[in-house]
C-alpha cells in the first residue's frame, strides 16, 4: 500500500465493521416485518450516505452536533420500532396458531415508510461513529488511509450480509420476528443508556445480556397476550 499507512487502514477498516455490523443486524430486524429487507436497507443507505455526504462536506461540524441528543432521538425512533415489531410479531404468532387450527389467517401488513425511516436512523448513528474516528484519524494526517480502510470494511460487511441473507430467510418468521422486535428493543435500551451517561460494563458486550434478557420479556409478553385470546373453559353445571 504505497503512501498508505496500514495501522490507519486497519483501525478505520475494523471501526467499520463493527458499527456498521450493528446497522446490518437492525436492517434485517426491522425486515422481519414484513419479509423483505429492501426497504429498511434503503433507508440504512440513505442515512449512511447523508452523514457521509455531510463528513465530506463540512468535516468537523459533525462533531459539534449533541451525540446526546442523536442516541436520544435514535433510542426513541427504535423504542417506537420496538412497539411496531411486536404487534407484528405477535399477529405472526396468532396467524401461525390460526393456521394451525385450520383457521382463516389474518393477511401480513407492514409500514413501508417507518421501515425505511427506521433503516435511516439506525445508518446515520452508526456511521457519525465511524466519521468520528475517520476524522481523528484525518486530522493526524492519514485521510486516505482511513478512507480505503472504511471502504474496504463497507465491502467486507456488504458481501457478508448478501451471504447470510438466504441463510437468515429459512428462519421461521415468528422466530425472527421475536428476535428482531427483542433487537430493536435491546438498541433502544442501548442508546437511551448512553445518551443518560450510563457507563455500560464491557462497553458494546453488555448488548449480548440486555438481547438475552429482551428476548425472554418478549416472549413472556407474547405468551401472556396468546392466553389471554384462548377462549374461557365452559362453566360447570
Amino acid at each position: 500500500m504505497i503512501g498508505l499507512d496500514v495501522g490507519a487502514v486497519v483501525v478505520a477498516l475494523v471501526i467499520t465493521i463493527l458499527e456498521l455490523t450493528e446497522v446490518v443486524a437492525l436492517v434485517f430486524a426491522l425486515g422481519a416485518a414484513d419479509g423483505s429487507v429492501r426497504h429498511g436497507a434503503l433507508g440504512a443507505t440513505a442515512g449512511v450516505a447523508v452523514v457521509g455526504g455531510i463528513s465530506l462536506g463540512v468535516g468537523e461540524a459533525i462533531l459539534a452536533f449533541p451525540r446526546e441528543a442523536l442516541l436520544w432521538a435514535s433510542a426513541v425512533v427504535l423504542a417506537g420500532f420496538g412497539v411496531f415489531l411486536f404487534r407484528s410479531t405477535l399477529r405472526t404468532y396468532r396467524k401461525d396458531r390460526a393456521a394451525a387450527a385450520g383457521g382463516p389467517v389474518a393477511p401480513a401488513r407492514s409500514a413501508v415508510a417507518l421501515l425505511f425511516a427506521g433503516g435511516f436512523t439506525v445508518g446515520a448513528i452508526e456511521t457519525t461513529e465511524v466519521v468520528v474516528v475517520l476524522l481523528a484519524l484525518a486530522a493526524a494526517g492519514d485521510g486516505a488511509s482511513a478512507v480505503v480502510g472504511a471502504v474496504v470494511g463497507g465491502i467486507v460487511l456488504v458481501a457478508a450480509a448478501a451471504a447470510v441473507h438466504e441463510r437468515i430467510r429459512r428462519i421461521k418468521t415468528r422466530y425472527l420476528k421475536l428476535g428482531a422486535t427483542s433487537m430493536v428493543l435491546t438498541f433502544a435500551v442501548f442508546w437511551a443508556g448512553e445518551a443518560y451517561g450510563v457507563s455500560w460494563p464491557g462497553a458494546d458486550l453488555v448488548l449480548v445480556p440486555i438481547f438475552l434478557a429482551a428476548l425472554l420479556a418478549v416472549r413472556a409478553v407474547l405468551g401472556l397476550a396468546m392466553a389471554r385470546d384462548r377462549p374461557a373453559p365452559p362453566a360447570g353445571p
